[in-house]
């Protein structure tokens, strides 16, 4: 695996950051092909790391990760 991609995410509160990690949790047991994926998260930082044998690979995960995590973070404001 040699292309790697890393995001950091800041949020409000520690409780904002666990509950979106937990939002994501069942999507980290899916395999993307060719793609490694790791999401933690301390105290109110998410972070989000994918690694990938190809570019396109790596942009498919890219995608699919960031929409669901702009997602999670759009149905927790308007609840």
């Amino acid at each position: 695996m040699n292309k790697n991609a890393s995001f950091l995410f800041t949020f409000d509160s520690p409780s904002e950051a666990l509950l979106i990690f937990e939002s994501l949790s069942p999507e980290l047991k899916q395999n993307i092909p060719k793609t490694h994926v790791e999401l933690s998260h301390v105290d109110n930082t998410l972070t989000l790391s994918i690694q990938s044998n190809d570019l396109s690979s790596l942009r498919a995960a890219c995608n699919s990760y960031l929409r669901w995590i702009a997602t999670a973070i759009s149905v927790n404001q308007l609840i």
